[in-house]
């Protein structure tokens, strides 16, 4: 199984990366957070931008952090910022996920952040992180659920906005539901140690809803959701148009709310 035959739903336009840079340790790892510790190897799979990744290098320093990610222009945005943070245990690659060149036992810290969902083998990627980390090291990995999520008002545009993510994850060979499945997935990769729980985010400040309400307007029109959409003959631009629309709408409710559920696991080697 090569990374060439995962297609990424998202992409890696502007929209994309606004939401994934707004990711930290603290909003976004926090159980992976109180396992870390000084001089710890860590390698962040899926690393994308690297905002979790160079948290992760202040907590772990003066242990080496790695980002791996397989989009050589993520890479390069991401090592530029890092030189930026003046951080010298962190550092960015490319890689894939399926065979990542490194021997037997090389990281303390094996993490994956909304990686797995985008995954059509899921289970084989959970069985190579394993076999990079050191006996009693962790995999840890967490991902959304987004048939688990949840809003209001229940506007028709969001609930078609659903619809068409499953189908066009679905065609992709992804898993959009994959939080639910992490524990299903280690069990199956061989993990016997596992320590399950989740956390949300939740969109329900006014600035909050401006924020998501205007990643994704955007994302639905002009990203890799847009674009793949409009290939498979899954949608056409009126309709995508709709969409966008009803997530403008959404994000001016004085009582909209929107809740990402996330599953996590620590799996212990």
């Amino acid at each position: 199984m090569s990374a060439q035959e995962d297609i990424y739903t998202h992409g890696h336009h502007e929209s994309v990366l606004r939401s994934h840079t707004s990711r930290t340790a603290a909003n976004s790892a926090a159980y992976l957070v109180p396992h870390l510790t000084h001089g710890l190897s860590v390698l962040d799979v899926g690393a994308g931008p690297g905002t979790i990744t160079a948290d992760f290098a202040r907590l772990v320093a003066p242990g080496q952090v790695l980002g791996l990610d397989r989009a050589p222009e993520v890479v390069a945005a991401a090592t530029a910022h890092a030189a930026e943070l003046h951080l010298n245990n962190l550092s960015f690659e490319t890689g894939n996920i399926y065979d990542l060149d490194f021997p037997d036992g090389e990281f303390d810290v094996v993490h994956a952040h909304q990686v797995l969902q985008h995954l059509t083998d899921p289970i084989g990627a959970l069985r190579e992180m394993r076999r990079v980390a050191k006996p009693g090291g962790i995999v840890a990995v967490r991902d959304a659920d987004f048939h688990g999520m949840s809003w209001y008002p229940q506007l028709p545009e969001l609930d078609d906005w659903m619809d068409l993510y499953q189908e066009l994850a679905r065609h992709n060979r992804a898993e959009p539901d994959a939080g639910r499945r992490l524990v299903h997935w280690a069990q199956a990769a061989g993990f016997t140690d596992i320590t399950p729980s989740s956390a949300n985010w939740l969109y329900a400040t006014d600035e909050d809803r401006a924020w998501h309400a205007g990643v994704w307007a955007d994302r639905v029109v002009h990203s890799a959701f847009a674009e793949q959409s409009m290939a498979y003959g899954l949608a056409d631009a009126g309709r995508l148009q709709e969409l966008s629309d009803g997530w403008r709408e959404w994000g001016t409710a004085p009582d909209g709310w929107f809740l990402i559920p996330n599953g996590e696991i620590i799996a212990r080697v």
